[in-house]
């Protein structure tokens, strides 16, 4: 596997929010973002550029993997 940079983190929470507003008064994310933001703090407070797709939580790999088959069929729609 490979390693998720602080960039494509930031990138995917901001898929998960524009797909997904957040809601009710207190705002709330939704889960999936939700489920990104904890690996995307540790990156910061630990001052590192980079995570081992591994390493996330089963809830943050599933809004990883969702937002990365988004942008593929993304992609493949822009190459026809």
């Amino acid at each position: 596997m490979s390693d998720i940079t602080i960039n494509e983190l930031e990138a995917a929470i901001n898929f998960w929010r524009a797909r997904s507003p957040s809601s009710g008064d207190e705002l709330s994310l939704c889960k999936e973002a939700s489920a990104l933001s904890k690996p995307y703090a540790l990156l910061i407070v630990q001052r590192r550029a980079h995570i081992p797709v591994e390493a996330l939580e089963p809830p943050a790999r599933a809004a990883w993997d969702g937002y990365r088959q988004a942008m593929d069929g993304e992609a493949g729609r822009s190459d026809g």
